[in-house]
């Protein structure tokens, strides 16, 4: 085979040898037992000559012709990554920074500016800045698109790329270029990089008896620590009457602290599950029985910056019908990258499987649909009280002498809770307010400080036990 593949292709016999070895892979892959093999092939499990003729012609143009020489080793990695980033935006190569890098981000510090992206059309685009970054306060919005990083453009550069220029030592600074929508001239800003500590979990008392919980992102121990910082909240404030789950924003992360925090305020059922190519591809995560609030009402906020686990979050709590979806239509990535190690220090990422609802919605390219939509109002916040019946001259007084006018108004809205300036959060608290009223009408027990509410949820469904997986 070598020495009439040799006549027509006109190759050396080193890439030659580099074919054999594919070929003999495939080979072997077509001729193993059934049960053996992870994934059925698209063919009959044999290599296409023609297009390896194409490749090795390529390959050996460019390790004789192009204008400096570049060693087999590099140019093999160039091809790995150039398969891999061409299947979709969330595939990648990790080379041995972009791996550590990885590993970083999911253990929750590093240095940067505190930035996730996604790829658009090409385009390096902002899904969120983490909360408390850099990024954040030098006014980066989600939806920017990065044209340049420190003078470098970011035409055809992967998302690795991008990454690796923002990370860096603290106290260093990096210049961007950012074209918004609606603004026609470009928006340059110099961040100052800090180290990153991703506080993914907060869980504090609001508005009276309520709780307000924000998630960041989901890291390896996200779940751990939302279970025992809610479980603390709940202990300390026995009287709580609703929940409101802020995950605006939140790009994801890691699949099995998604299904910790759902399974929190889940009694039993399905709360996702995954299919693809890969017998292992196909699992089902399921809620231990327990729900941690007792069933308390909870409002979920999402938006456009909602991705991935965060979806799964809300998909899953809203088809068992245990939350209110308030927001915008999340992100809509549904898609399970699995990082597979290939040597000590590089790996890939690769997509392997979709994510499902619990009632079999896909999440890919469309995302979940609020169950109220709201916008953020973003300059409505700390305007001046219009004037009352109690600024007028000569007005009646109230007979209790408790003359309200615009001063005392204008205080009453100065809320000490930045929180509570925010219009979702605002809004949420108060459906929970509607709800606990209507409930106290109907008379229900929402005013018992022991938790023991009835659970807003569907009747179980059946489903495997949660098996550990390593998605990112």
């Amino acid at each position: 085979m070598l020495c009439l593949f040799s006549k027509k292709s006109g190759v050396n016999l080193r890439a030659l040898l580099f074919i054999a070895l594919f070929a003999f892979a495939s080979f072997t892959n077509a001729a193993a037992p059934a049960d053996k093999k992870k994934a059925t092939p698209s063919n009959d499990g044999l290599l296409p000559l023609d297009e390896l003729r194409t490749f090795t012609r390529a390959y050996d143009h460019v390790r004789t012709s192009y204008v400096e020489e570049v060693s087999d080793s590099k140019m093999l990695e160039y091809a790995i990554k150039g398969l891999i980033a061409e299947l979709d935006p969330h595939s990648a190569y990790l080379d041995k920074e972009a791996y550590a890098e990885l590993q970083a981000t999911t253990s929750g510090e590093f240095g940067g500016v505190g930035l996730e992206v996604g790829m658009d059309e090409g385009a390096i685009k902002v899904i969120t800045p983490l909360d408390g970054s850099p990024s954040q306060k030098a006014g980066i919005k989600p939806g920017d698109i990065v044209i340049r990083i420190d003078d470098q453009p970011m035409k055809g550069k992967t998302l690795t790329d991008a990454t690796r220029l923002m990370r860096g030592p603290k106290d260093t600074p990096v210049k961007m270029s950012l074209q918004r929508k609606g603004v026609d001239d470009l928006i340059e800003v110099v961040v100052m990089r800090d180290l990153i500590h991703v506080q993914s979990v907060i869980v504090k008392p609001i508005a009276d008896d309520y709780l307000y919980v924000r998630i960041a992102q989901f890291q390896s121990n996200t779940g751990r620590d939302f279970n025992e910082r809610l479980r603390d909240n709940l202990k300390q404030h026995p009287k709580t009457r609703g929940l409101v789950l802020d995950l605006r924003n939140n790009p994801g992360g890691v699949l099995q602290a998604s299904v910790e925090v759902a399974d929190a305020f889940l009694d039993s059922g399905l709360v996702v599950y995954t299919q693809g190519r890969m017998e292992n591809s196909n699992v089902s995560y399921a809620a231990t029985p327990g729900d941690l609030t007792g069933g308390l009402p909870l409002v979920v906020l999402i938006n456009s910056g909602s991705a991935s686990a965060s979806e799964i979050v809300a998909g899953a709590l809203q088809d068992h019908k245990r939350a209110i979806i308030m927001g915008t239509r999340s992100f809509g990535k549904g898609s399970v990258q699995t990082v597979i190690p290939i040597t000590e220090d590089r790996a890939i990422k690769l997509t392997t499987a979709l994510y499902y609802t619990p009632n079999g919605r896909s999440i890919q390219a469309k995302g979940i649909d609020p169950d109220v939509r709201l916008e953020k109002i973003t300059n409505g916040v700390g305007q001046k009280a219009p004037i009352a019946e109690a600024d007028l001259a000569g007005h009646i007084g109230n007979k209790d002498g408790q003359d309200i006018g615009s001063g005392s108004r204008e205080r009453d809205a100065a809320i000490n809770d930045d929180t509570l300036k925010d219009n979702q959060v605002l809004d949420a608290i108060n459906l929970l307010k509607g709800l606990h009223i209507l409930g106290q009408q109907a008379g229900s027990n929402l005013e018992e400080p022991d938790n023991k509410r009835a659970p807003l949820i569907a009747p179980n469904m059946d489903a495997k036990q949660p098996v550990q997986d390593k998605p990112q």
